[in-house]
């Protein structure tokens, strides 16, 4: 069946694809695991060119890339302006990661007697998977779609990628993919270096394909987990790299309400409502103390969003899911409505703003699951006991985030609690906008993620990479950065050698 992009502010169909047929999955993978051995033998100078051309491609493009990506997404302008910068800089950084080489973790230890006995050269580093199966996400077209984040850590790292497109913007996928095709031949990539697939059926066979060695996956913790099943039947399992659910819980202090109620306020609904309140680090869940700061900070959080207009949604099954996750929460014992933003209109996929109360005795797991779109529920706690029990019915999320005062008496023991519940903390700022960036972790404990690897970051490159050992081997097998003479860190007989 043709997969269609709707537009999702006026329902009309803006682009199609034909699925892509089972046996052309398989010439696809095939194709990327001839190219594997060339990409990684033409090496890391090779690759940060070629993830150079691909950010000049998109860049070249840009005008065309924002003006479909809006009409299937329904994002504002400036946010997919916004998001094509970012992913042309992730294919720039990347470049930059693999030229410095430190991922490679290379490790060098001479031959040598040792308590054991005498030790043979050992010389270690990371080498690649081989093809890797990428996810487009719905929530971000570029940044982790196509010519996203995972795509070009899996290029750095020496893998060819095959792209499964997401069905909400397949004329944008084949625009990106097109792109990076045209980078390919401005550098003489390898056939193969890049593919793409469309459609359900075609994921599913691309993940049960035996070229593909590791899978990026952006969506749902439903999709993730059936993508896990395929994995799970393959004769050989293969490494799944999953972002999932997440409820970002944000903890306000009783003196932070106190202090700066409006400021909160105002950083809270915007973060909640920007882009749809479709981002996987939107606060979903507020936990904010009972008195008169807390009654401040949601009397004016719920000014705001009573007047935030509705939203495009990024298509109708988000749509009809936000209607039916929100409308659950309340019917919930105990749940109260705030405010609700301005309605829906009768065309289109739209969500309106919303903001729920609830007290933390009546707070449970059927209200705490992540619910894409503009909303959040508080959760009113009268001490610590309540904040305590209030965070221990959360799941794990990506990030944490906490408002507290200079000086706080509760900073240490809210540290303490939520720390094991995020991969990310945040404080005094908003968890919304992931820098791309050296330090920088997007990932968390199960559900946010299966995984103890980032998928934004220097280190997302890590997911693609395997470690291999040279006992004894001659130096004219071994890679130019095992060599004693090799410009790139190393870790020489237990010492870092920059």
């Amino acid at each position: 069946m043709t997969v269609h992009s709707i537009d999702p502010r006026t329902g009309a169909t803006v682009s199609a694809a034909e699925p892509t047929p089972a046996d052309e999955v398989g010439r696809i993978t095939a194709a990327a695991a001839a190219a594997a051995p060339e990409l990684d033998r033409r090496g890391r100078d090779f690759r940060a060119r070629l993830l150079r051309a691909i950010a000049a491609r998109l860049e070249e493009r840009r005008a065309a890339i924002v003006a479909l990506g809006q009409r299937e997404t329904g994002l504002p302008e400036a946010r997919f302006n916004g998001e094509l910068t970012r992913t042309a800089y992730q294919a720039e950084f990347f470049a930059s990661v693999i030229e410095d080489g430190g991922y490679l973790e290379a490790t060098i230890d001479h031959a040598a007697d040792t308590p054991m006995g005498p030790g043979p050269d050992l010389r270690r580093m990371l080498v690649p998977l081989g093809p890797v199966a990428v996810f487009g996400a719905s929530n971000f077209p570029l940044a982790f779609s196509v010519p996203g984040g995972d795509t070009v850590s899996a290029l750095a790292a020496g893998n060819p990628v095959v792209v499964k497109a997401h069905d909400s913007h397949v004329g944008l996928s084949q625009l990106a993919y097109e792109a990076i095709v045209q980078a390919c031949g401005d550098v003489d990539a390898p056939e193969g270096t890049i593919g793409i697939v469309f459609g359900t059926e075609a994921g599913a066979a691309l993940v049960a394909d035996p070229h593909v060695k590791a899978v990026g996956f952006t969506g749902s913790l439903h999709g993730g987990r059936a993508l896990l099943d395929i994995i799970n039947a393959r004769p050989e399992p293969i490494p799944f790299y999953g972002e999932l659910a997440s409820v970002n819980p944000l903890i306000v202090s009783e003196a932070a309400a106190s202090e700066r109620p409006e400021a909160i306020a105002s950083g809270l609904v915007t973060s909640i409502t920007g882009s749809g309140g479709q981002l996987c680090t939107k606060p979903g869940i507020v936990l904010v103390p009972k008195g008169t700061g807390g009654d401040k900070l949601l009397g004016a959080a719920a000014a705001l969003v009573a007047e935030s207009a509705a939203q495009p949604l990024l298509n109708a099954r988000i749509a009809e899911s936000y209607q039916a996750i929100t409308a659950s929460y309340t019917a919930a014992p105990g749940v109260r409505e705030l405010a609700v933003g301005t309605a829906a209109p009768e065309s289109g996929s739209f969500g309106s703003p919303r903001l729920l109360e609830v007290d933390a005795a009546d707070f449970t797991p059927a209200v705490a699951e992540e619910c894409f779109g503009p909303s959040a529920i508080a959760v009113r706690y009268g001490d610590a006991a309540e904040l305590r029990s209030a965070l221990a019915v959360l799941p794990a999320s990506l990030a944490a985030t906490l408002h507290t005062a200079e000086d706080d008496p509760e900073m240490d023991a809210l540290v303490a609690l939520v720390a094991p519940l995020a991969g990310r903390l945040v404080f005094d700022q908003f968890p919304t906008g992931v820098l791309v960036s050296w330090a920088q972790h997007h990932g968390g404990p199960w559900p946010s993620t299966n995984t103890l690897h980032t998928s934004v970051g220097a280190t997302a490159i890590r997911r693609f990479l395997r470690p291999m050992t040279w006992q004894n081997a001659p130096e004219s097998v071994l890679p130019a950065e095992l060599r004693d003479d090799a410009a790139v860190p190393q870790r020489v007989d237990g010492r870092l050698r920059p």
